[in-house]
């Protein structure tokens, strides 16, 4: 039996393997690879815990035009419910499926710590860290739009979430990137991950950085990015917190100070919140081409780990 991979955390594939799966995944969206026979005869279990719409179905659509047999697991369907830990379940169930695609609003360290095994192939389709497979999906858009990942400049809008920090720690790969998180006070990126993240991108000759002031976002940008205030799974401790949320919306005024940026959200998206429905709705936006490759990379991602 082949090992298998993981992909648990972008902190874990190089620029290279990075690079290979968006690559991989704009070939799918174009059409150019046959598809049925890439995970035939495999067995995938598609294990979500939270609510999903795009993730989900982008996993079992790929699972199954690589050729692949899938078995969904919900919320209430495993003895997780009933108190098992999650390490007695992914030991069971690798013993059981070839891959299986994960998401939780706990921690990713139940997931980490399975990670030497090599019969079960693990897919990290979200965590309270990291969503590291919507970041993969993103990379893949952008260098559809743009033809290269070095040089891009994006501004994240909004709370540091886990989306947040799966762009930080994938875009700080590529060279002569800029990235701007734009974030509520108390609101912000994961510290540790976003040292993480600045450290890697001053190897490449590229900048991340994390403000708390929409006074001080550059000049231009080549992307804006934003994601829903109220992630899957979480809620905030402070009662107002809307009232602090509500200068780092995605309005028309600010698009107009980027007039050939391209809008990007990972979905799904509060119109009259986050963002506003004349941004979302119109011409700059390219959500629904974002959401569509969701299910381009998530073949790329299955395919990976077994190649």
């Amino acid at each position: 039996m082949k090992n298998r991979k993981h992909i648990l955390s972008l902190k874990d594939l190089s620029k290279q393997e990075t690079l290979d799966i968006v690559n991989r995944g704009i070939e799918y969206a174009k059409g150019s690879v046959s598809l049925g026979t890439q995970l035939s005869g495999k067995v995938i279990g598609i294990y979500f815990t939270k609510t999903s719409t795009r993730t989900r179905t982008s996993f079992s659509t790929a699972a199954l035009r690589l050729g692949a047999n899938i078995i969904s697991y919900g919320p209430n369907d495993l003895q997780t419910n009933t108190g098992e830990n999650l390490e007695d379940t992914l030991q069971v169930l690798s013993q059981m499926l070839d891959g299986l695609v994960v998401r939780t609003s706990g921690s990713q360290q139940a997931l980490n710590n399975f990670k030497g095994q090599r019969r079960m192939a693990l897919v990290n389709a979200m965590t309270k860290e990291e969503h590291p497979t919507q970041a993969l999906a993103d990379l893949t858009t952008i260098k559809m739009q743009y033809g290269e990942l070095s040089g891009i400049n994006m501004i994240y809008m909004g709370e540091g979430n886990n989306t947040a920090i799966a762009l930080a720690l994938a875009l700080a790969k590529f060279p002569k990137v800029s990235v701007h998180f734009c974030t509520p006070p108390n609101y912000g990126l994961n510290k540790e991950l976003l040292e993480y993240a600045k450290t890697e991108a001053l190897k490449n000759n590229s900048m991340i950085t994390e403000v708390h002031n929409t006074n001080l976002l550059p000049s231009n940008t080549d992307i804006v990015y934003t994601t829903r205030w109220q992630t899957t799974g979480t809620s905030k401790p402070d009662k107002d917190w809307r009232q602090k949320f509500e200068p780092f919306a995605v309005t028309e005024r600010l698009m107009t100070s980027y007039p050939k940026a391209t809008f990007m959200h990972d979905l799904p998206a509060h119109r009259g919140e986050e963002v506003e429905a004349a941004v979302i709705d119109g011409d700059s936006s390219i959500v629904f081409d974002q959401a569509e490759n969701k299910s381009h990379s998530a073949k790329a991602v299955l395919e990976w780990c077994f190649i």
